[in-house]
């Protein structure tokens, strides 16, 4: 059993399917069972904050658009409608209960680009010292293929990693972490608790379940790896009950995937939760051996440069294997790191024509990642 009175601030995530019928619209009396959920959370005091989906599924009912594929403009015209009701929708069964609301609509970059994150940082904090609950989504009017979040799992996460929440709940159309997609496995079996997500538990995740859905097991479990990370607790359970949040305090069916021992905290949480990184540089054992030690990462350890990044971007460290093992922000454009990429420190300038940086990641802005953690205490 595990009781939520323990956290302090919560960050809630709303499938599409849950909230949304393909026929009738909005599940009005579903939204009002988890209003009665957020609100006996916060007369105990907690803060809640909600990622909801539901947008373009709603905004489709409503334009009657059926279930047919819809193109990119017709998707952002029914994310437009769908806005409006979801954020009325919620704020009449929150202020029901006594609780104000508010709506945030993100883009990738109000979370990946550092001035915009600490601008929507600083209204969501703002909301909830008013004591209002901020109803968070992806901008989908605009969003496009190339700059979104994808799913509102890492979308969650983010939020939750942003906002230092200490639990993210991802409600959804199954109750927890199965060895395999039980729909397809009748021998899968259900997993109550994760220590830490290993490649092995990676491997158990499956496909989307819903069409309604752009999410799966995989999305959640990037969104477990960012959560965990920054010290935050994570639950997948089911949503398609009234009242899923009680259900989960009641002890009913979820996994419960634990924080890691020892969090990422400030501005490297920025780091550690970019969910696109703009490149990889793959180094070799000794540089692996030296990030695990707390150094920075030299250009001499470095193997194989991809991607088209810029200094400043995010970018992810992997071991020999293909492992990303800990991510940082680069010091050299990709075309200079791919050119000094192998050598000592004396050598950089006279190839770049430049007085350079010994680092290519200095440790100052690297996370190592649990997974390297790991690697090293085995090792």
């Amino acid at each position: 059993m595990s009781s939520l009175q323990k956290y302090r601030r919560i960050t809630v995530k709303i499938g599409s399917a849950l909230l949304v019928d393909r026929t009738t619209g909005l599940k009005r009396s579903w939204l009002a069972s988890l209003a009665e959920d957020v609100a006996t959370l916060s007369s105990r005091g907690a803060e809640i904050l909600v990622v909801s989906s539901g947008a373009i599924a709603l905004g489709r009912t409503i334009l009657g658009l059926g279930g047919k594929t819809l193109k990119l403009e017709e998707s952002q015209a029914a994310a437009a409608v769908g806005q409006i009701a979801l954020a009325g929708a919620w704020s009449e069964a929150l202020a029901a209960r006594g609780l104000k609301s508010g709506q945030i609509l993100l883009t990738l970059g109000d979370t990946e680009e550092r001035r915009r994150y600490l601008n929507a940082r600083a209204t969501i904090s703002t909301l909830l010292k008013m004591i209002a609950v901020p109803i968070i989504n992806e901008n989908d009017t605009v969003a496009t293929t190339e700059i979104r979040y994808g799913d509102n799992d890492r979308l969650a996460a983010r939020v939750a990693t942003m906002m230092g929440a200490d639990l993210l709940v991802l409600l959804s159309d199954i109750d927890g972490l199965y060895t395999a997609p039980p729909a397809h496995d009748p021998d899968a079996r259900f997993i109550p608790l994760v220590e830490r997500i290993t490649p092995d538990i990676e491997a158990m995740a499956g496909a989307a379940a819903s069409e309604l859905s752009r999410g799966g097991m995989r999305t959640k479990l990037d969104a477990g790896k960012i959560a965990t990370a920054s010290g935050a607790a994570m639950i997948i359970a089911l949503g398609a009950r009234d009242n899923p949040l009680a259900a989960i305090e009641r002890g009913e069916r979820h996994t419960l995937f634990q924080p890691s021992s020892n969090p990422v905290k400030g501005y490297k949480t920025w780091i550690a939760g970019q969910l696109e990184p703009a490149g990889r540089l793959t180094v070799d054992a000794g540089a692996v051996g030296a990030l695990m030690s707390g150094k920075s990462l030299l250009p001499a350890g470095i193997r194989l440069v991809s991607g088209a990044f810029s200094r400043g971007d995010t970018v992810a460290i992997l071991s020999p294997e293909g492992r990303e093992i800990a991510r940082g922000l680069v010091a050299y454009d990709a075309t200079d790191a791919v050119r000094i990429a192998g050598l000592k420190t004396a050598e950089i300038s006279a190839v770049l024509g430049y007085e350079a940086r010994s680092a290519m990641v200095h440790r100052d802005d690297l996370v190592v990642s649990r997974v390297g953690e790991d690697e090293k205490a085995e090792g």
